[in-house]
């Protein structure tokens, strides 16, 4: 009986080391490759078996919500935080635009997010809650300013965003500068025109 405590200390700690093992190889899996990564991939990286996998966090739904927080929340928030700092309406739109899609280039986890790859995570979907108030919040100040052309609407931008996220996923991914180029060009034409009195 004396030796049965540390065995079950051992374990606790392999138990642990297992699970930080895991998250560990999530993280790295997924914000380079999206959340659908095979979880065979993700074990082997971590260095334990798929059924490892399921045993620590019950399948990938449990390890999406286990690591979503460093691999999409703590970023997408970040742009959402600073664009609420952001005075100048004209100004905010275009960092809110920029940052977002220079999001969805690097970290293609945002566009299973967006696309809502996962539903029955909760984590993920109260992500796409946020994100939706959000953009509804800019598009509202940003038209009531003249800001953005007056027909363009929050489901125009969740359009604009869905359309790049199927893009990305499921296209060729574009070379860095023309990918910044068009983000350019689509800014260029959501954005309010100067009126006559504005020009002269």
């Amino acid at each position: 009986m004396a030796g049965a405590v540390p065995a079950e200390s051992r374990l606790r700690a392999d138990a642990r080391r297992n699970s930080e093992q895991i998250r560990s190889a999530a993280i790295g899996a997924f914000q380079g490759r999206g959340l659908t990564v095979p979880l065979e991939e993700v074990a082997k990286a971590a260095g334990v078996s798929k059924a490892t996998i399921f045993n620590r966090f019950g399948g990938r739904i449990g390890l999406i919500e286990a690591v979503i927080e460093e691999v999409v929340a703590t970023e997408l928030f970040a742009v959402i935080d600073h664009t609420r700092t952001i005075d100048d309406i004209g100004e905010r739109v275009a960092y809110y635009f920029t940052a977002l899609r220079d999001l969805q280039y690097r970290q293609p986890a945002v566009n299973d997010v967006l696309l809502q790859t996962y539903p029955h995570s909760r984590q993920l979907m109260e992500i796409c809650r946020a994100g939706s108030e959000a953009n509804d919040e800019l598009i509202a100040a940003a038209r009531a300013a003249g800001a953005l052309r007056p027909e363009f609407t929050a489901g125009d931008l969740h359009a604009l965003v869905v359309d790049n996220a199927l893009a990305l996923k499921h296209g060729e991914r574009p070379p860095r500068d023309a990918y910044d180029r068009r983000t350019t060009y689509l800014l260029d034409g959501i954005r309010g025109r100067p009126s006559a009195s504005d020009r002269g």
